[in-house]
């Protein structure tokens, strides 16, 4: 749909409010919603991190969804590549989903490269204050292409995989993340810990 068809239809669209807040569904689930977004390069550990954050919340009885940037774009974004605006789309589309399911009163859990500072914003603007925590894994390039567990950046080096974030596509590092991680010399628990420590902290759990 090209722009003008999209703000025609938009103009005969109108919100409708239901009969329950978002804290009400929060309260019925004893949490408080928030997106919890782990940006960083291919291999940094961020879905690794991820996975092993939900299973802590989990554990704890806390009520979670994880979206993680393969799994999404085998659906809702299958029709995406990975363009600079294919990759912002991405984002907004995954940034307008956490926000909808942390209406429901979930912690939301993301794992994407999200490599632009803008589109990350976007998101953070969706959110209310204080409830988007942007995690930063901050593992050294060199470090990601020594794991490559996918063999992309082998590809990417040698012409493969065009626009890949990192070598041939850049990476806006966060410049003020509510939590830093480094997974070079941080197990995977210690790293899902410190994540925990920061929500209790801020009484998200």
């Amino acid at each position: 749909m090209n722009s003008s068809k999209a703000e025609a239809a938009a103009s005969n669209l109108y919100w409708h409010h239901g009969a329950l807040e978002r804290a009400s569904r929060a309260a019925l689930k004893g949490q408080k919603p928030c997106v919890i977004w782990l940006t960083g390069l291919s291999a940094s550990g961020k879905s690794t991190v991820a996975n092993a954050l939900e299973q802590r919340l989990h554990d704890m009885g806390r009520h979670t969804m994880l979206l993680d940037g393969d799994n999404v774009r085998h659906g809702l974004n299958r029709d995406l590549g990975f363009s600079e605006a294919d990759r912002v789309e991405n984002i907004r589309r995954v940034g307008e989903v956490a926000r909808l399911m942390a209406n429901a009163g979930l912690i939301v859990i993301t794992a994407f490269i999200s490599p632009y500072r803008s589109e990350r914003e976007i998101v953070r603007n969706l959110m209310p204050a204080g409830e988007f925590v942007e995690v930063y894994v901050s593992t050294p390039l060199a470090i990601c292409e020594q794991r490559d567990p996918k063999g992309i950046y082998r590809k990417a080096r040698s012409g493969e995989i065009p626009n890949f974030t990192g070598i041939s596509a850049p990476y806006e590092e966060p410049q003020a993340p509510e939590i830093m991680l480094d997974t070079t010399d941080k197990t995977v628990d210690e790293a899902a810990g410190i994540v925990v420590a920061f929500l209790k902290s801020y009484n998200v759990v």
